[in-house]
């Protein structure tokens, strides 16, 4: 068991930097904005309503995992976090605030409460005799998140431009 939950460590890890994107909204907004003519301030709304909803879907995730298992809710994090990126880009291209707020607000940010939760509840089962170890594994990759994709997004909306980013 001792080297299996250090892989679970590493996948629980890796997951909370894929979602850490979120951290790199900042990058986006302004592209955003003067792409779409919008606000500034409309668009950084966008990352409220998902922090809230994070919150929010966090708060009965847990349940989830212990009920159907990490394997289940992971992939529903992955579905809908997924989907709400993909949302945004569909928002910016219509210029849809509204579908904005709902695809990268409340979809997107369902996808990183479930996303969130997972690999937290999951590290701890697997680390019972390090509780407090494993939380910090966890939420590590969270926050290494922002320092990795705010640079890379930078990057590719430079070369690439805002829509294909």
């Amino acid at each position: 068991m001792s080297k299996r939950r250090y892989l679970v460590a590493i996948g629980g890890i890796l997951l909370h930097l894929m979602i850490g994107s979120v951290y790199a909204w900042s990058v986006f907004t302004g592209p955003i904005a003067k792409q779409t003519g919008w606000a500034l301030s409309s668009v950084t709304v966008a990352f409220s309503i998902a922090i809230f909803f994070l919150g929010m879907s966090a708060a009965f995730m847990g349940r989830l995992v212990e009920r159907f298992g990490p394997r289940l809710t992971g992939t529903v994090a992955a579905l809908l976090y997924g989907s709400g990126i993909l949302l945004t880009g569909l928002a910016v291209q219509l210029e849809s605030l509204p579908l904005l707020y709902i695809g990268y607000g409340v979809v997107g940010g369902l996808g990183l409460g479930a996303g969130y939760v997972t690999p937290v509840s999951t590290i701890i089962a697997w680390f019972p005799d390090k509780r407090g170890l494993a939380t910090g594994m966890a939420i590590m990759g969270f926050g290494f998140a922002a320092m990795l994709t705010g640079p890379i997004a930078q990057n590719l909306i430079a070369g690439i431009g805002l829509v294909p980013t």
